[in-house]
């Protein structure tokens, strides 16, 4: 019977998913999941809970450097990074640097598959605009980490593409794309981590919530993304904005999102060491 070109074929024999769960589970704790539930008891969450975060970086052999992250929910993002190669005329593309330095140009996509229920149509302006400004923040955030200053006329590039959105999509893709470029053999001044928070008016407390998920960031009032470099302990972006109430609870959110990227960066700082030595091991073999 001829094959049908224009599908994927699937395998002769098939195994049910249960029977890797032992072994995914065990392999999400090795590359350093975070111990914090998502609180989706009977109770109402926790708003300092941290959703659990899978990372592993070294993934592409077409890439230079790259990183996947996956958060609890469903949130999966896949980064690579390229570079230095020397600058282009200046241009397209979402860049960045100056003085002399080397350019960071970011990229973030969205595949058609990403989401649930309704969005935009694909390839359509709007999904074009929303990517656009994703890749403006993704470069706002990473900036700071890198020493552009040590590439001129150089150009380096990182490509994010959304998997599955499962919320708190950005800030994943934050730290995927440092992961990224760490891997690659850059040059940075530290890992960025970026965390999510929401003010979601339904929850009792009215509080802040961290890294939240899907159904969260549609109800919420006010959405926050926080990017930061732990041993530095200097912000490299705040992007967001609506209804968070007074100061004094854009203050708490602030405070909160810095403690859950310095919570989450050991996880990530982890996965990069992780890379390195397997690196190492695959070159000694």
């Amino acid at each position: 019977m001829p094959l049908d070109h224009r599908r994927l074929q699937g395998p002769d024999e098939s195994q049910p998913p249960a029977l890797w769960a032992a072994e995914e589970d065990e392999e999400g704790a090795g590359e350093g999941g975070e111990g914090q539930g998502e609180g989706e008891g009977s109770g109402p969450r926790d708003p300092c809970a941290l959703r659990p975060l899978f990372a592993r970086a070294g993934l592409l052999s077409q890439a230079e450097g790259s990183a996947y992250v996956e958060l609890s929910g469903g949130t999966k993002v896949l980064c690579a990074a390229w570079g230095p190669r020397e600058a282009a005329e200046p241009g397209g593309g979402t860049t960045g640097g100056g003085g002399g330095g080397g350019r960071l140009v970011c990229e973030f996509r969205r595949a058609p598959f990403s989401s649930r229920g309704a969005r935009p149509r694909p390839g359509g302006a709007a999904e074009r605009e929303a990517e656009r400004e994703a890749a403006a923040a993704l470069r706002e955030a990473l900036e700071p980490a890198v020493r552009l200053a040590r590439y001129p006329r150089a150009r380096l590039a990182v490509s994010a593409l959304l998997l599955q959105d499962g919320g708190s999509a950005l800030a994943a893709a934050i730290s995927a794309a440092s992961l990224a470029l760490a891997d690659a053999g850059v040059e940075m001044y530290d890992l960025a981590v970026g965390c999510a928070l929401c003010r979601d008016p339904g929850h009792p407390s009215g509080a802040w919530l961290l890294q939240p998920g899907e159904a969260e960031e549609r109800r919420a009032a006010a959405r926050l993304t926080l990017a930061l470099l732990p041993t530095l302990n200097q912000v490299s972006a705040v992007l967001g904005g609506g209804r968070g109430g007074d100061p004094e609870s854009w203050g708490e959110a602030l405070r909160l999102g810095l403690d859950g990227c310095h919570r989450l960066y050991p996880v990530l700082r982890q996965s990069l060491l992780r890379a390195v030595k397997r690196r190492d091991a695959a070159h000694s073999a």
